[in-house]
């Protein structure tokens, strides 16, 4: 009996399910990330308006309404999978403290943005520490990931996100 309890304790730690592919497997760490990366993602939207709104560069006016876009429709994506997953849309409180130590970029660095006189650097700044954290919680899927299309769209997340910061950085140094 004490072996099947185990069994079976394990079997809901690693959330065991089919994903939207149908039958694909799902574990712990394909759920954390896309909660965690679902709240991420909102953040980063936050982030990404002010320069949307603000940013008087052309680059960066059209970098940021990219990033507002597409972080929208992935926000979009994800919660169809954790829907599809059978799986809570929202990761519980603190949960960044057990994903790799990575912390959520707090709301008063936000509002600060918002009043900043030095907008664009200081934009750019936030948005690659924002960045580098997608890429790290995508380096977590890759490696602890068992469903198919988060895994490849992690990989995906890691190319894209390194891509936008090398750009970030250029734009920073100009």
């Amino acid at each position: 009996m004490r072996y099947v309890l185990a069994a079976l304790g394990l079997l809901l730690v690693v959330a065991c399910g089919p994903d939207e592919s149908g039958g694909a497997p799902v574990n712990a760490a394909d759920v954390t990330f896309v909660q965690m990366m679902v709240q991420h993602h909102r953040q980063g939207i936050q982030i990404a308006k002010v320069g949307a709104d603000r940013a008087t560069t052309p680059e960066l006016k059209t970098l940021t309404a990219a990033i507002v876009t597409t972080q929208q429709s992935e926000v979009e994506m994800m919660l169809r999978w954790l829907h599809a997953w059978g799986q809570p849309l929202n990761a519980p409180d603190g949960a960044h403290d057990h994903h790799g130590g990575l912390p959520e970029i707090d709301q008063k660095r936000i509002a600060a943005l918002k009043r900043s006189k030095e907008l664009e650097p200081d934009l750019l700044t936030l948005m690659i520490t924002h960045q580098e954290g997608a890429v790290q919680m995508a380096a977590a899927e890759v490696r602890d990931g068992v469903a198919p299309a988060a895994t490849q769209w992690a990989a995906q997340v890691q190319e894209s996100r390194k891509a936008q910061i090398a750009q970030m950085r250029e734009l920073l140094s100009r």
